[in-house]
């Protein structure tokens, strides 16, 4: 598919606690590959991938937020335009867990309605430093009604397929006209300052 080359251009956005893997995820789904080094993410990164799905075709803009609280107020402007959201815990770390559910309510708050939520349990590679199970993040999908997945940015488990499911929630919901049109575009991207990588 050609740089230029789809039908619609829709804004994801990952957020979640700092440190839990976000950067490492979206560095993962672009290029296949983890980064070595990285340090916190400054205000936030932006990277950009093509997707089909089915006869659609989509230019995805992913926007990777810091997640310390000294950059909330900048990150918060990002869920505008937003067509789906990835919130993100670290399995190893139970209070990253505990604040999934305040990430939610920022996003339902801040985002536009129809913006498709997804849950994401994080580093579930590291299995001796496990702390969060994978039934106690089902569970909470289950309360909240929002899809579940565990991820590995280091090994890439997972990472394709929910960036793909994501992608295929989007064009089903703008079919059903369940997602605003408000959401969905095309034209130039914009243009943002970016800021180093985290994990």
């Amino acid at each position: 598919m050609a740089e230029t080359d789809f039908d619609y251009l829709v804004k994801f956005i990952i957020i979640g606690d700092s440190a839990t893997g976000k950067t490492c995820l979206l560095r993962q789904f672009l290029e296949g590959k983890f980064p070595r080094t990285s340090t916190h993410t400054v205000g936030v990164e932006f990277g950009c991938k093509q997707l089909a799905v089915g006869a659609s075709r989509l230019k995805v803009q992913i926007w990777d937020t810091a997640g310390q609280e000294r950059f909330r107020s900048v990150t918060r402007s990002y869920y505008r335009g937003t067509a789906a959201a990835l919130v993100v815990y670290d399995v190893t770390r139970p209070e990253t867990f505990a604040h999934v559910k305040e990430w939610i309510t920022e996003a339902r708050s801040l985002a536009s309605p129809g913006t498709v939520l997804y849950v994401i349990g994080n580093k579930a590679d590291l299995k001796p430093d496990r702390q969060v199970s994978y039934e106690a993040g089902q569970r909470l999908c289950e309360e909240l009604h929002l899809p579940f997945s565990e991820t590995s940015a280091f090994t890439g488990l997972n990472v394709q397929e929910v960036f793909t499911h994501l992608a295929e929630t989007v064009v089903k919901q703008m079919q059903t006209g369940a997602l605003p049109a408000s959401l969905v575009r095309t034209g130039e991207l914009p243009r943002v300052q970016r800021g180093a990588c985290s994990c």
